[in-house]
């Protein structure tokens, strides 16, 4: 219910209701994983059912195609559509540059798959995602699972030339057992403090064998809707160069995200 979220919850949903008016009837949109992600698959899930919205989409992860088929939203596969309209999802950090860490929720190769595939990528993200610097979020890397000590021992190695504070790096685990991507793969988070240049950084950790693909979106975001818990909203497009503010009312007695467990 709204009236007892936090504004972190508030600022993310007021960042996926703005977000969820990029999508028009017909289009053809990739739906991201994570917790705003979330937020936005049930609103534009309630624009399908109650205000008719017609589009089909594309999801990330098997964990938000369950949820965009819980809310009414015409889910189909990224071979069916080909290519996107637009791909909506979150991030772990954003810099001033729509630079990204993504994949805190583990599903950063489909999410990088996707969006690539679209003519436009639009980020959803509370105030708190914003830094000046990548890099105090843990970076992911999608390794296979043979040999993945080795692997992580040359992505360590490697660390010591690049423009990076941290070199330490942790396989992810859930529970007992590493966390197993939707593909079969381990994540491996790096946690560098700092990443003083990270397109470098991209072109050198992809390059290793045992690397499937890093967390990094360099150049892919066009638009980011920041939230805020006040209920403030603007919107940095970063090719046109303009940023818009507007504030979205709340409903307190509002309950249609009650049962999200995010």
């Amino acid at each position: 219910m709204s009236g007892e979220l936090s504004p972190i919850d508030k600022a993310k949903f007021v960042a996926a209701k703005r977000a969820a008016d990029y999508v028009e009837d017909g289009m053809r949109v990739g739906l991201g994983t994570g917790s705003t992600a979330a937020w936005l698959v049930r609103c534009l899930g309630e624009q399908v059912r109650e205000g008719g919205l017609q589009f089909k989409g594309v999801p990330t992860s098997t964990r938000t195609a369950d949820l965009a088929r819980e809310v009414g939203i015409e889910v189909i596969s990224l071979d069916e559509a080909r290519w996107l309209d637009l791909t909506i999802d979150g991030a772990d950090e954003f810099d001033g540059d729509l630079n990204l860490i993504k994949g805190g929720g583990g599903a950063l190769l489909q999410e990088k798959i996707v969006a690539t595939a679209s003519d436009q990528m639009v980020v959803i993200a509370d105030i708190g995602k914003e830094v000046e610097h990548l890099g105090a979020f843990p970076l992911p890397i999608e390794v296979i699972p043979f040999g993945w000590q080795t692997t992580q021992a040359l992505v360590e190695e490697t660390l010591v030339s690049m423009d990076v504070l941290g070199r330490q790096s942790s396989l992810r685990m859930n529970g007992e057992r590493p966390f197993m991507t939707d593909e079969g793969n381990y994540i491996l988070d790096l946690h560098l403090q700092r990443i003083g240049n990270p397109r470098q950084l991209s072109l050198v950790i992809n390059q290793m064998p045992g690397v499937v693909e890093n967390g990094l979106f360099i150049d892919i975001c066009d638009a980011v809707v920041i939230g805020y818990g006040d209920g403030r909203v603007e919107v940095r497009d970063i090719n046109e160069g303009t940023v818009e503010q507007d504030r979205l009312d709340f409903l307190e007695s509002d309950n249609l995200f009650s049962d999200l467990a995010d």
